[in-house]
């Protein structure tokens, strides 16, 4: 009997740490006036996991079954060592189908070979943003998406048209304070949901980087007046995890209907 108790157990803690790295899509809705419709995919904190081998099928389905007129890949697609070949055959296969744009995170700003994989990047035909924007038309709404790498280094003053939809990809969350008033939707990352989270008591989880225990910003939906803040829970799963798994956590794929 204390067998087959011990036998459920076990099953159940295998059964929740699967769980915890099984990819979810995450829906979110912003009512702006500035457009009929726009369905972005915000993609966070990589870390250059594969997910569905290294063709990255998995993440490329739930991508087309969203059907989005925007893809954005908010930092950190990769780690701060080691290879950057899952990222890029993401980015190579999104840009390719839809309108992409980038902007590092602080795991890029480590390595020696960012220049190197911003060049990388740009060759996929994703959009580089290292304190820059650039200007789409979708659906006959203009946007112009801002990429800050750390704003806390940065000293450029945005340029955000009213008659833009004006996108922020501000890789940490806790850095929007600079940032309110000036954006439509701003999208970070960076906090990985808290890494341990219990419903209804711990939603913003246990810990973040740079904002220690108990954190205030790490997953959801913020409004601040007129300014949207989404924040992922992130996508990264590498090995190390193994030994601090997410737990209530699962990996995220971001949806955001904007109307």
């Amino acid at each position: 009997m204390k067998k087959i108790r011990l036998l459920y157990i076990l099953s159940a803690i295998v059964g929740l740490y699967a769980w915890g790295f099984a990819l979810q899509t995450v829906h979110y809705n912003v009512k702006s006036e500035k457009t009929d419709g726009l369905r972005i995919v915000f993609i966070s904190d990589l870390h250059n996991c594969s997910y569905g081998g290294k063709d990255q099928s998995g993440i490329i389905k739930k991508i087309e079954s969203a059907q989005p007129d925007l893809v954005l890949f908010g930092g950190d697609v990769i780690d701060h060592v080691n290879g950057t070949e899952n990222a890029l055959t993401l980015m190579k296969y999104v840009a390719g189908k839809y309108p992409c744009a980038y902007s590092a995170g602080n795991h890029e700003s480590y390595r020696d070979d960012l220049q190197q994989f911003y060049t990388d990047v740009a060759d996929t035909g994703v959009t580089v943003l290292d304190d820059t924007y650039t200007d789409l038309e979708i659906n006959d709404c203009k946007v112009r998406i801002y990429g800050v790498v750390n704003s806390v280094y940065s000293n450029i003053t945005p340029e955000t048209p009213s008659n833009y939809y004006n996108i922020l990809l501000l890789h940490e969350p806790q850095q929007f304070v600079r940032y309110t008033k000036d954006f439509d939707l701003i999208l970070s990352g960076h906090a990985h949901g808290g890494q341990w989270r219990l419903p209804l008591i711990l939603e913003q989880g246990f810990y973040a980087p740079d904002q220690g225990l108990f954190p205030q910003y790490t997953n959801g939906q913020y409004e601040y007046g007129i300014d949207n803040h989404i924040i992922s829970r992130g996508l990264a799963r590498p090995l190390r995890m193994i030994l601090i798994p997410r737990i209530f956590n699962r990996p995220e794929l971001s949806v955001i209907d904007i109307s």
